[in-house]
């Protein structure tokens, strides 16, 4: 079984920096690519939020300030890769599922691999700057304490 990042909200505040907020436990990847044409100009309110530290709901599309890792099923990164093409198609108009699959594949896999060396309810941020030719991301990992994050974090099963 691999692992993935997971919403979590350790207070209401993304509820009101984020439109729409992404919901507690659904699975996120970075999203860097929503924002692969904008500029200086469309980072403002809300929008620069998103830019600067949201991680991508796969479920309602919103942003999160943070996820945790937790394990996933091979079932569900199907879902996921499934779900994230036909979010390319409509949202992006790549021309088809077939040619968004791989690409969404691509963006699971990413993720897959930032959470496979991490324990469970490790916490990870997202900060994101423009540069003069692209993104840049920076990721920060916060280890699990001895109080669990179950409180938080929801798990599949």
């Amino acid at each position: 079984m691999s692992q993935f990042a997971r919403v979590i909200r350790l207070d209401d505040s993304d509820l009101n920096v984020f439109d729409p907020a992404a919901e507690i436990g659904e699975w996120a990847i970075s999203g860097a690519f929503a924002f692969s044409d904008w500029t200086e100009a469309d980072l403002t309110g809300k929008q620069r939020q998103a830019f600067a530290n949201g991680w991508l709901g796969l479920d309602t599309f919103g942003r999160s300030t943070f996820v945790a890792v937790a394990p996933i099923t091979e079932g569900e990164v199907v879902a996921l890769t499934d779900a994230l093409a036909a979010h390319f198609v409509a949202r992006y108009g790549a021309p088809s599922l077939e040619a968004a699959l791989p690409v969404a594949a691509g963006e699971i896999r990413q993720m897959q691999e930032m959470c496979e060396d991490h324990a469970p309810n490790t916490l990870m941020v997202v900060e994101r700057e423009l540069e003069e030719v692209g993104i840049r991301e920076r990721f920060r990992v916060i280890k699990p304490r001895d109080a669990g994050l179950e409180a938080f974090a929801v798990h599949g099963n």
